[in-house]
Order: C-alpha cells, then structure tokens, then sequence
C-alpha cells in the first residue's frame, strides 16, 4: 500500500474509534446514513476552518473508505487541490469520487449534498462502467 492509503486507512479508522458511540460505522454503506445525521448536526454549530479540516478529513476518509472497502479503487492526491481522489475500475473504466470535496460541501451546504445521493450517483456511475469500456466520469 502506498502512503496516501495507509493515511487514510488510518484516517478513517480514526474516525470510527472516535465517533463509535454516535452510530454503528462498520464500512458499509448503510452506515453512510448514519455519517450524514452526524454532519448534518456539526453543521448547526459556527466552526472555524481547523475543525472544519478536521472534520472533512476525517469523514471524508471514512467515505473513501467505504466506497473503497466495497468497490476496491485507486488513491491519488491532486496537489492543487490539496486533497485526494478515489479512482474506481481502471484500467477498463474511471469513476471518480472527492470524498473531502463532498463532506465539506454537507457541512456548509446541508442537505442538498447528502452523502447517501452521493454514493447512489457513484453506484450508477460504476455500473454504467462495467459495460461501457473506457467510461470516465467524476461524481460530484
């Protein structure tokens, strides 16, 4: 494994030690459910940007991780971006999702970016993948 994956494994198990009395986060999807109730209660309160780095990273991870642990995938960092990206069927096909992206956007934007939409746009993306060769798209 490479060192971006190694952080976030380490990450995304930080999350799940640290938020373990707020919901049953096991990697599955259903428990993407459960992530969203809790951003969706951070978001009521005025945070400054060190939390809310904080917080994006460390959801952010546990998403990449779950739709990783479900769908295997590649990391890669995007240096401009400061953040990374999971690439999902190569070499056959690209599916992309910025987990930290989404997370944040839940965080100041509320329900519009919930998480669970999120991952079902990213499901139908990898279907439409698996029998459409050299598919690329970006879940936003």
């Amino acid at each position: 494994m490479g060192q971006l994956m190694d952080d976030i494994i380490k990450t995304a198990e930080s999350f799940v030690n640290n938020f373990s009395d707020r919901g049953v986060f096991d990697f599955s999807f259903d428990s993407l459910s459960e992530v969203d109730n809790l951003l969706d209660e951070m978001s009521d309160y005025v945070i400054d940007e060190d939390t809310i780095y904080n917080i994006v990273t460390m959801v952010g991870s546990y998403v990449f991780e779950v739709t990783r642990t479900n769908y295997d995938g590649k990391y890669y960092w995007i240096p401009e971006e400061e953040q990374p990206v999971l690439v999902i069927g190569e070499p056959d096909y690209a599916v992309s999702i910025k987990a930290w992206e989404k997370v944040k956007g839940r965080l100041e934007n509320g329900i519009e970016d919930n998480i669970p939409f999120y991952i079902e746009g990213l499901k139908e993306a990898i279907e439409k993948g698996k029998v459409q060769k050299g598919y690329e798209a970006l879940i936003i």
